[in-house]
């Protein structure tokens, strides 16, 4: 680290880019992470269902299929050796009616050519064996899939960083980066303290801000930046005792995998994210929209009782697609994208980008050539 001040700089401190950062560093690379917020992973790394996804669903060859299964093995591995909770509950897909029940066989291929494991169909009476309450005509059973403290995660990965000679670095925005003659990226970091970094690597991570993140690099070229979209979900949650131990989802809807059930880690039933297109970052919960949340549950859980659901909270996806559209890969974009060396960007880290961190971070530093 001779002449910079980092080996390497990450833009953001949400699980994505601390993932990023503790990957840099298991290369032996002394690394700052900056975040904009006040602490780390207030964006939407705190506002999503906190679920291991499986990756059943996601297109053969994708970046998405491929990060969440090889991610979803190694945070299984960091939560034990790092003692995070995690519950894993398995999840049923069902089909509530006869009609999807033949969407099951598609959704179960494309699982299978993920190499997802031990995922196998049931019977109804098989499904109601597990769960009693549940409506359904036959269901596919996700044994890997779970829910875990995210939080939890994002501090042990911030101990890593720092304990390897790193920074995390919270109410400090990016306010800038221009490459260096020969080399490496002076930043400008913005704050209570305006300072201007050096490093060798840049890595920018920071979620519903990637595109203006991008656009403030000395050089980047603006047409490879994509169309970002905000992608709203509000959860409600059940007062009254969790109806079911596993995750219970509906077969997926275009752009979401559709509002679905979990039971947290506290024991407590939540619903949700059903999915709006919005123009600002609004975490408001609108309490009329439980009225789409009761006969949506009830197709899958009829004994939803009236009155039974309370608004929770907010999150809102950096979508690379708008409504209509089809849901895109992520995008992670190095030298062969953008023609800038040290430097990867990343767009669209939505679901399931949050299970996926781990393999994002290892994929980073192999598109730097690490």
């Amino acid at each position: 680290m001779a002449d910079f001040d980092f080996d390497a700089v990450v833009v953001g401190a949400g699980a994505v880019g601390l993932a990023c950062g503790y990957a840099l560093t298991k290369r032996g690379l002394v690394t700052a992470v900056l975040e904009a917020g006040p602490i780390i992973g207030e964006g939407v790394s705190a506002r999503n269902s906190e679920v291991v996804h499986g990756g059943l669903y996601y297109a053969s060859g994708s970046l998405k299929a491929k990060l969440c299964v090889q991610g979803r093995r190694a945070l299984y591995a960091f939560c034990d050796s790092h003692k995070v909770a995690y519950d894993r509950c398995g999840k049923l897909v069902v089909a509530t009616t006869a009609d999807e029940v033949g969407r099951l066989d598609a959704i179960l291929e494309q699982a299978q050519a993920n190499d997802v494991e031990d995922m196998a169909h049931m019977t109804k009476a098989q499904v109601l064996a597990l769960e009693p309450e549940l409506k359904c005509e036959g269901a596919l059973i996700s044994p890997q899939s779970g829910v875990f403290d995210s939080h939890g995660y994002m501090l042990a990965l911030q101990g890593e960083i720092e304990a390897g000679g790193g920074a995390v670095v919270t109410s400090t925005p990016f306010e800038g980066a221009s490459p260096i003659a020969g080399g490496g990226w002076s930043v400008w970091a913005g704050g209570a303290e305006p300072t201007t970094l050096t490093c060798r690597i840049l890595v920018t991570a920071p979620g519903l801000s990637a595109q203006a993140v991008a656009a403030q690099i000395e050089g980047f070229p603006k047409e490879t930046i994509p169309a970002g979209h905000y992608g709203k979900g509000v959860y409600f949650r059940l007062t009254g005792k969790a109806p079911f131990a596993r995750l219970i989802y509906p077969p997926p809807i275009p752009g979401a995998l559709g509002t679905h059930y979990r039971r947290d880690l506290g024991g407590q039933a939540v619903f949700g994210p059903d999915l709006q297109f919005v123009d600002s970052l609004d975490y408001s919960v609108d309490p009329a929209r439980a009225a789409d949340f009761y006969s949506y549950i009830r197709k899958f859980w009829p004994g939803l009782p009236d009155g039974a659901l309370a608004p929770d909270y907010a999150g809102i996806r950096p979508k690379l697609h708008g409504p209509g559209e089809p849901q895109p890969d992520f995008r992670i974009d190095g030298p062969e994208a953008h023609g800038m060396a040290d430097l990867v960007t990343l767009f669209g880290i939505e679901s399931p980008g949050l299970t996926s961190s781990l393999a994002i971070g290892e994929e980073v530093v192999t598109r730097l050539g690490l």
